[in-house]
């Protein structure tokens, strides 16, 4: 799991440390696993927010964690071209490489600890896929899709990218070193990444060292979300077990305690954490697939522009030849 990484982490900036005394340590309000699935052509996916109340992920509504997998030769799959509205979605890619396009001409491509963020907004159709080399070679592949709702007066503007390489993410440690934070949007003891956001949110891939412990400072007004991607170990003072493929939702406070285990399995390094977090938008959420709205009756709006050709259309270059 390479993502971006250094080979001295006591170079980097650190974290403040955190006065027991003088912190509000926010307990786990919930703590789910992410059942498996299938997304797009075939790829497999954990659900990762699941059985959580959407009052809890309030401004995120969805997360992928695709793979970990690594395909052979003329497997590596990705999506059709598929329409959004309403929302942004933001690709963080751990292994691998994804390119993209759109009904708009724009596209790209990331690899390792590469982010592309869409801000869908009216609309817009895209496809997401392995390059041609990837699917002849095989290899590995392992990402995160994340939904972000857009507020209400924001979900009708222009489509918009931002396209983050790995190495613009803030890097920071823990005051003992034990760990690697990047930090891909908002603002993390006092360090911003550079990621720009309608809501104010924070995103942080961080690797945890076996027996290492993390104490975050978090905003008291953002909710906090923490995912595991790889490894096990406890969340909260209460030190509830956690491992791969679980969600912990928290309630109130302004810092976040998560423990790696001293012992982790022999292919899994070090733990691996996905931390969110925002400050809740509080409108009306209407979500039925590829689209995020406030009422039904933007939801119906949006299915029958979709119809209409109104997101878009797929360029002319990549319809499928016919004879």
């Amino acid at each position: 799991m390479p993502a971006i990484t250094v080979d001295d982490v006591l170079v980097l900036p650190r974290l403040p440390q955190l006065d027991p005394a003088a912190t509000s340590f926010r307990p786990v309000r919930r703590l789910t696993t992410a059942p498996s699935g299938f997304e797009g052509e075939g790829f497999p996916v954990r659900r990762a927010f699941a059985g959580v109340p959407v009052n809890e992920l309030d401004p995120f509504i969805h997360l992928d964690q695709m793979g970990e997998v690594d395909y052979a030769p003329g497997e590596p799959k990705g999506t059709p071209w598929h329409p959004h509205r309403g929302f942004e979605t933001v690709t963080y890619m751990i292994d691998g490489i994804m390119d993209h396009q759109d009904s708009l001409g724009s596209g790209g491509t990331i690899a390792n600890g590469d982010t592309q963020w869409m801000t869908a907004g009216q609309g817009i159709l895209h496809i997401e896929a392995p390059p041609e080399h990837l699917v002849t070679s095989g290899g590995l592949f392992h990402g995160l899709q994340l939904w972000v709702n857009l507020p209400r007066a924001a979900k009708m503007i222009t489509p918009k990218y931002q396209d983050i390489r790995g190495r613009e993410a803030a890097l920071l440690t823990t005051p003992d070193g034990g760990s690697l934070i990047r930090v891909i949007a908002g603002e993390v003891g006092g360090h911003a990444g550079p990621g720009s956001t309608f809501t104010p949110i924070n995103l942080a891939h961080i690797t945890l060292q076996p027996g290492a412990r993390i104490d975050l400072p978090w905003q008291p007004d953002y909710n906090a979300l923490v995912y595991v991607l790889a490894g096990r170990g406890t969340v909260g003072v209460e030190q509830r077990p956690i491992h791969i493929g679980q969600l912990a939702a928290h309630g109130k406070g302004d810092a976040i305690r998560v423990s790696a285990d001293a012992t982790q399995d022999s292919n899994i390094p070090a733990m691996e954490l996905f931390v969110m977090g925002g400050r809740p938008i509080r409108e009306p959420v209407a979500h039925y697939g590829p689209f995020v709205m406030n009422t039904q009756a933007e939801l119906k709006q949006a299915f029958e522009d979709f119809q209409k050709g109104r997101l878009g259309v797929i360029p002319a270059e990549r319809m499928p030849h016919t004879d």
